[in-house]
């Protein structure tokens, strides 16, 4: 067995005459413990936060949507229409129309987003799943709309209410002298769903059928803000997109779901980043106690190093003695850390004790990928800890 391993499980496994540096010892696996622990549950917090919120994403939106680059609308033509129907990664296509609009309802008033869909648009979307209430728009019904939960609550909006119907209002295009009294286009619709989602999703859309939202807007029968695809299963999004842009050339944007919401994913991967810079630098101030129990071991050790010295060892492998200790010392508490993390994440993932809301449990998730980093920068700093302890020693410290 290598020398310097052998002293130093020695070491980390046997009693010290002082009763002070036990308990310092046992502190400094404590504190490494309990920084592995929560470094752990905040990366599987993270984890499972993330793949909810994609989740949601999945729900409000397309795997790929292609817009104008110049420009609101553009024409489908039937190059288009060619090169999606001959695509043998799509599954599905649906053309869509957009605009921001003012709702009215009795004397309650709303901005939202029409969205005119047609009857692809439940299958690049789970729409069953998103209604609450009601159901979804049928192309054979004409002025009939679906709205979001949140747009409903603002408005006091009912289902199948034939009291009154909802105002959907957009300004008419032109220029010079508005009057006011024919400055808006408008639509009247009966409210057959509503639907529910993510915060933001629920509070911005009124889906209608799209020769509703064209009629709304004044445009043609193919004149539309966009098509959204869906892609067969393991279809790379990235690669899928490049090509289809290259196809398409300039004058059309494709894009991505993670593209379509850069912003959300710039920010909770910088929170998550954040997160585990602060954490990593309280499990880096956990391991000072490393440093003084290494320390503490060395002086009540001083004259054992001394025998060891006359005996043949060198400063070197002394020196290695204690950074092995320190390593060990710092595994020891990361392995326990680890196995307490990983117990709790199972936990709330099969019991929910944590909950967010009444319905709503806080999503954590295990990953491989966590693990790796938590061991990784625990062993990092331990290994750091215990080499900066180790500096200590010297030929004139041990021969004092």
């Amino acid at each position: 067995m290598n020398f310097p391993l052998y002293i130093a499980k020695r070491y980390l496994f046997s009693k010290t005459s002082t009763n002070a540096i036990n308990i310092i010892t046992a502190i400094a696996v404590f504190g490494v413990v309990v920084g592995t622990l929560a470094l752990f549950v905040v990366l599987s917090g993270f984890s499972g936060l993330k793949t909810f919120s994609d989740s949601l994403l999945n729900a409000s939106d397309p795997d790929i949507k292609i817009t104008a680059s110049k420009g609101k609308t553009f024409l489908y033509s039937q190059k288009i229409d060619s090169v999606l129907h001959q695509n043998k990664d799509i599954e599905a296509a649906s053309k869509v129309v957009e605009e921001r609009v003012f709702l009215k309802y009795k004397n309650k008033e709303h901005i939202a987003q029409i969205k005119g869909v047609d009857s692809n648009y439940s299958k690049i979307i789970p729409t069953d799943s998103l209604l609450t209430v009601g159901t979804w728009i049928d192309e054979e019904y004409k002025n009939t709309a679906v709205v979001g939960y949140g747009i409903s609550y603002k408005l006091s909006l009912g289902i199948f209410n034939f009291g009154e119907a909802l105002q959907i209002l957009v300004p008419k295009p032109g220029k010079g002298f508005i009057n006011a009294n024919n400055a808006f286009r408008s639509v009247s619709t009966q409210i057959v769903g509503v639907y529910t989602g993510s915060e933001e999703f629920q509070n911005k859309y009124v889906f209608t059928e799209t020769s509703l939202a064209q009629e709304l807007l004044g445009y043609n029968d193919n004149q539309i803000t966009g098509v959204e695809l869906r892609l067969k299963k393991d279809v790379d999004f990235n690669t899928f997109q490049e090509n289809l842009q290259t196809i398409l050339g300039d004058e059309l944007k494709v894009q991505t779901r993670a593209q379509l919401n850069t912003l959300y994913y710039k920010v909770i991967n910088t929170e998550n980043f954040i997160s585990y810079l602060i954490f990593t630098l309280i499990v880096a101030i956990a391991l000072f106690n490393v440093i003084g129990s290494i320390i503490m071991m060395i002086i009540d050790k001083r004259q054992n190093l001394k025998t060891l010295f006359n005996l043949g060892s060198s400063i070197d492998d002394i020196k290695k003695i204690f950074v092995l200790q320190g390593f060990l010392l710092t595994l020891v508490g990361m392995g326990i850390g680890i196995v307490l993390g990983v117990i709790l994440v199972i936990i709330q993932q099969r019991f929910e004790l944590l909950m967010i809301t009444q319905n709503l449990a806080y999503p954590v998730e295990f990953k491989w990928l966590n693990l790796l980093v938590v061991v990784v920068t625990i062993s990092a700093l331990g290994y750091l800890a215990a080499k900066i302890a180790s500096s200590r020693i010297s030929k004139s410290f041990i021969e004092r």
